[in-house]
């Protein structure tokens, strides 16, 4: 097995970025989900605004996330994500392990994706461990994942949603995504992990299941 491919999302619920290299810590891969859309009190999510699955997050070389290639403190971060969200939705910076949903680490398989027959992209990983064969992924909660001195504990299958219906590209929907993993899957795909071991990981460096 290997790095088949490494992603983060500096802004959440916005299209994320590929890399040859990321920085594993104990709060995930570094510069992942630092901002998160807000109003009110509620953080948005493209489950209830997939239009968000339309920007591009990023982060600039000295750190700073951005939205569609501009800083995420300034004017037109802020026009984008009004036009989407509406009057007062706005963008918060947060650090602490409360901005993931679950754990802060999301890993798929290219057997899992071959099985689910549709765009990777749609699950929104952060790791995707190639040459494992089909379904081989579910038994992986409990174990560990190890490639270099990083490791990785598999917590559980995680719960899939509508985000899974939309194009990364285009943003159609195409609600049989979905129902085609309740179906087939239970409703998950993807493993729940937290960072045992923080270190580097690179797109290629073999992985071992322990």
């Amino acid at each position: 097995m290997d790095v088949q491919a490494l992603w983060r999302y500096p802004v959440k619920s916005m299209r994320g970025q590929r890399l040859e290299r990321a920085d594993l810590r104990a709060d995930g891969i570094a510069g992942d989900r630092l901002v998160q859309v807000v109003r009110g009190e509620r953080v948005l999510t493209a489950r209830t605004h997939p239009r968000l699955l339309g920007l591009q997050g990023g982060l600039a070389a000295d750190g700073t996330p951005l939205v569609d290639g501009q800083p995420w403190d300034g004017p037109a971060a802020a026009a984008a994500v009004v036009a989407i969200g509406g009057p007062g939705t706005h963008l918060v910076f947060d650090a602490g392990l409360d901005r993931f949903d679950i754990l802060p680490l999301l890993v798929a398989t290219d057997g899992a994706i071959a099985a689910l027959g549709a765009d990777g992209r749609r699950l929104r990983p952060n790791l995707v461990v190639g040459g494992v064969e089909g379904l081989a992924e579910r038994t992986w909660p409990g174990r560990r994942l190890r490639s270099g001195g990083v490791e990785i504990g598999v917590d559980s299958l995680r719960g899939r949603c509508v985000v899974t219906t939309y194009d990364p590209d285009t943003l159609e929907q195409d609600p049989g995504v979905l129902r085609h993993i309740v179906r087939a899957f239970d409703g998950e795909v993807a493993l729940n992990c937290r960072v045992a071991r923080p270190g580097v990981l690179r797109a290629g460096d073999p992985v071992t299941l322990l």
